[in-house]
């Protein structure tokens, strides 16, 4: 499968206004939360008080469009590695994908190519989820190359990632649907999540293109798992599992909405550690790279 170099890459984004914007995105983010707060509309907004966006908090206008956009880079390095490495054997540097920037820079270890050839049992479904697998590798590499392209030399650089982090993953095509899934619906989480935080309507909309397209893989690897009756498990205790695990077929509440997490939310799950205040652990041994690095409580 050919990967665009980041050169060829149109850019969905005009950088020089990305840039403008996000310098003045702590002046608008103060003014949005003072606004906002007085108004409730900050109030309605799930987990809210866990990211500090409160009307008494205005130093959470440190926080910029680039900061979410980096942190949303972080977790696209890890689901590219994991695909990459799942349906190649090789990691995205290998397969010509920079991974150079701002921050620690560091390799990826463990995980190896997964046989997915396998999956049902049945003739009808040989090749069904190798298919699939490659289809959302290739996604996840081009949200790689967007978002490092949109950020450009603000873009951080591909932290340390074990893919080994919870033991499993790679012993199966069973396996690969478990933790895929996992990353997927914690995918689809983190950008509801991050969304109330970033100023930019143009960079709103592609970020919500990006979870839209998550939810797709999401969506696929779900029923993947109720027809093979493949078991998944539970990231925390927010997360709602497909058959045969649990009884929904789509994460959402009772509203039908999608399951949101704050960035804290997220990261304590990367990490494998939801204490407040850790900072690396987990599929991230030496933590991400930016400016939201922290699990909260």
């Amino acid at each position: 499968m050919e990967i665009k170099g980041e050169n060829g890459l149109e850019k969905a984004f005009d950088r020089r206004s990305f840039m403008k914007n996000t310098g003045l995105a702590t002046a608008a983010i103060a003014g949005a939360v003072t606004v906002g707060g007085k108004l409730g509309v900050l109030d309605s907004i799930p987990g809210i008080n866990k990211t500090g966006l409160i009307a008494q908090a205005v130093k959470a206008g440190a926080l910029t469009d680039v900061d979410i956009l980096n942190f949303a880079l972080n977790l696209e390095y890890l689901e590219a590695e994991f695909y990459t490495v799942v349906t190649t054997g090789k990691t995205i540097e290998q397969s010509g994908i920079a991974i150079n920037g701002t921050g620690n820079q560091g390799p990826t270890t463990g995980g190896s190519m997964v046989n997915l050839t396998e999956y049902g049992g049945q003739k009808e479904f040989t090749g069904q989820l190798k298919a699939v697998a490659a289809e959302i590798t290739f996604d996840e590499q081009q949200h790689v190359l967007l978002l490092r392209s949109a950020l450009g030399s603000d873009a951080i650089a591909k932290p340390a990632i074990n893919l080994n982090a919870l033991d499993t993953g790679f012993q199966g095509y069973r396996h690969f649907i478990a933790l895929a899934r996992a990353f997927e619906d914690v995918g689809v989480s983190a950008y509801g999540g991050a969304a109330p935080l970033i100023m930019s309507k143009t960079y709103l909309a592609t970020a919500a293109r990006i979870a839209l397209t998550e939810a797709y893989h999401a969506g696929n690897l779900r029923l993947m798992a109720a027809a093979d009756d493949a078991p998944t498990f539970a990231v925390d205790s927010q997360d709602i599992l497909p058959p045969p695990s649990g009884h929904q077929f789509f994460t959402v509440d009772s509203q039908a909405l999608s399951i949101v997490r704050t960035p804290g939310e997220v990261l304590a799950i990367v990490y494998h550690n939801s204490t407040p205040g850790a900072t690396s652990g987990g599929f991230f041994p030496d933590g991400v790279n930016g400016n939201i690095t922290t699990v909260t409580s």
